[in-house]
């Protein structure tokens, strides 16, 4: 159903400085993760990105591995890739929703992530999702990651002046003689 759908992709970004990527992916499924590393990276290269690629055990330790990335080297985001079937037992539920909602904590901390791990009822759509040749999910990640590269970067230097800051020649307070409102 949804592969009949159309849908609206966004033109992708350009960068004027180099742009460098972490794909971090679980294996757990390989002829699937291969599939989506392939896409991601097919994505990257488009848009005159470079990557390195790391494996973890699994989808739950995707997000510590990219917290630890982001304290201990310099990527500009990160594509997270795997793959997640349901199961028997509710530990889909926990590996789908605790993996995703740690990737969605990173995001909120300003890490620039695009979150390729599939969640799917059974190893048939997994497989639609992993196309090379269809939806292909882990260039949709990779595409992800590259747009909030591109907003981070659009909003580096911009400066709302929150915090304490002493008061300056340029700053006027509420009520001040300078603005003529002063009530003293």
């Amino acid at each position: 159903m949804a592969a009949k759908e159309e849908h609206r992709v966004l033109e992708r970004p350009t960068f004027e400085e180099p742009v460098k990527l972490l794909i971090v992916v679980s294996p757990y499924y390989n002829d699937i993760a291969a599939d989506l590393v392939a896409g991601a990276k097919v994505e990257l290269e488009a848009a005159g990105a470079t990557w390195d690629l790391v494996e973890m055990p699994g989808a739950l330790e995707i997000p510590t591995a990219i917290g630890i990335s982001d304290r201990r080297s310099n990527f500009d985001g990160y594509v997270a890739l795997g793959c997640v079937i349901r199961g028997e037992t509710t530990h889909y539920e926990t590996v789908c929703n605790d993996s995703s909602r740690a990737l969605q904590l990173l995001g909120l901390q300003g890490l620039c992530i695009g979150n390729g791990i599939l969640t799917v009822e059974n190893r048939e759509q997994a497989l639609v999702r992993a196309d090379p040749k269809g939806q292909n999910k882990g260039g949709g990640a990779a595409a992800a990651a590259l747009h909030l590269i591109a907003l981070a970067r659009k909003w580096a230097r911009t400066s709302k002046g929150i915090g304490f800051m002493p008061r300056g020649e340029d700053t006027l307070l509420a009520g001040s003689a300078e603005d003529g409102n002063d009530k003293a």
